[in-house]
């Protein structure tokens, strides 16, 4: 049945759902159709949304606690990939020997679809996203999940793609034991989350390195031969599946690179050779050269013709927050990185664009390390407007690097700051490095307020 060869999990009896987001409600749903005894619990308020589905579906579930009676007697226990393993719920359901996976370990054993999984700290939104593009421009029957677009086991449940593209978190990762994927693309690995991996770097490496296992000789396992971390840590895992690397720095024989007239030359055996030019290319910057190196091995590897690849690569518009080209007002770019909650993000967003960069930054620091901006922001930033309630720590890491370091007392305020500073042939870039929670809901609030603010300039 699917991609998990044989059934490891219980097939009938009581299934539990920790969490009633999207990925749990899916799974309920998957479950009740696949004839399980189904329990949804959440301890937070579950979304109206949410709830009404469970009604209509005749689902049973509680929220604003976890009776434990009603959890401990499970079968099988799928959970969100944001309920920690030390949760001591889930510490007694290991205790008792009770499965606890993943929405996307449970909804596999029920397809027979190809799965390619795209994890990395970055650009696995647009990777998966230019992807899925690239594959609806071939005319695949191809879904969308994982971090995002609808549940997985939604899909699974009650539509029929024969391909998924699935962006895939390590703590999604965590929780799956059986799965495999027929593509799998690591991007790159740098420190984020640590405070989920007992701040141990190897235990986060390895949670990502989680995308190869299982994997067979006629699978593909797609790498950057560039990113550190992953070439460290590749000697530690046994992949039987072809690699196909990707680099910028040297030409390969197999995978993707670049050659010395900024072409991008992908050969794959048994496949017909692919080049296109970076200056081509719709998504424009050194992270997003490799983004489309992996979403072209991905293709390329699932046999896409070179025309359907290129007219995408040429063609697609970028994900809302991520290096969104908002306006350009009096010669000054305006770009929204709103996505841009850690460190290595706005790493790769100031590496993306020339110097004069006037940096909006700030927010709720998740213990971040500010050292690594260092030379990047002497080299290319003016000035850092700083935002959100906390900004002590990129006042003590940065104020030597730039003229200018400033507070702003709201977005409005900040990009009104910006503007001023801003002269002709200047970026103005939110990029924060930090969550949004102390000024906004989320990240797509933060970057549809600094989208309003620059449109009321």
């Amino acid at each position: 049945m699917g991609n998990i060869a044989n059934t490891y999990y219980p097939q009938s009896g009581r299934l539990v759902i920790l969490g009633a987001g999207e990925s749990g409600v899916g799974a309920a749903i998957l479950g009740k159709d696949k004839s399980f005894d189904v329990f949804v619990s959440d301890m937070g308020m579950i979304a109206e949304a949410y709830r009404v589905q469970l009604e209509q579906e005749g689902i049973l579930f509680e929220m604003g606690k976890h009776t434990e009676e009603q959890i401990l007697n499970a079968d099988l226990v799928v959970k969100s990939p944001g309920i920690p393993e030390k949760a001591p719920l889930i510490k007694k359901l290991r205790e008792k020997g009770t499965p606890v996976i993943s929405e996307i370990e449970f909804a596999a054993q029920y397809t027979d679809a190809k799965l390619i999984c795209i994890t990395g700290s970055n650009g696995k939104s647009t990777t998966t996203m230019l992807t899925y593009y690239m594959f609806q421009k071939a005319g695949v029957n191809v879904g969308l999940a994982g971090n995002i677009g609808k549940s997985f086991a939604l899909q699974v449940a009650r539509e029929q793609f024969d391909v998924y593209i699935l962006e895939m978190s390590s703590f999604m990762l965590d929780d799956m034991y059986h799965f495999r994927a027929d593509v799998a693309v690591l991007l790159n690995i740098t420190p984020d989350h640590l405070d989920r991996y007992d701040y141990d770097m190897e235990k986060y490496v390895n949670s990502k390195f989680r995308i190869i296992q299982n994997q067979r000789s006629s699978d593909y396992f797609i790498y950057c031969a560039d990113d550190e971390e992953t070439m460290k840590a590749l000697p530690r895992f046994d992949s039987k599946a072809t690699q196909l690397p990707m680099s910028q720095k040297k030409i390969l024989a197999q995978g993707a690179s670049l050659d010395k007239d900024h072409n991008i030359i992908i050969h794959i055996p048994n496949r017909e050779a692919f080049a296109m030019n970076i200056e081509e290319l719709s998504l424009q910057g050194k992270h997003n050269t490799y983004n489309n190196m992996a979403s072209g091995l991905v293709a390329k590897a699932q046999e896409l013709r070179n025309e359907t690849m290129k007219e995408s690569m040429g063609s697609y518009v970028n994900i809302a927050h991520r290096l969104e080209h908002v306006a350009y007002i009096g010669g000054v770019n305006y770009i929204n990185d709103s996505k841009a909650t850690n460190v290595n993000s706005v790493w790769y967003a100031l590496e993306s664009f020339s110097p004069d960069i006037i940096l909006l930054l700030g927010g709720v620091d998740k213990g971040n390390d500010y050292e690594m901006l260092r030379d990047l922001v002497r080299q290319k930033v003016k000035a850092i407007i700083c935002i959100g309630k906390d900004t002590s720590r990129i006042h003590d890491a940065l104020e030597e690097e730039v003229e200018v370091i400033v507070n702003s007392a709201s977005m409005e305020d900040a990009v009104r700051i910006a503007s001023h500073l801003a002269k002709k042939g200047d970026t103005v870039l939110l990029s924060p490095a930090c969550a949004s929670f102390d000024w906004f809901k989320n990240y797509e609030e933060r970057g549809d307020k600094f989208k309003e603010a620059v449109m009321a300039l």
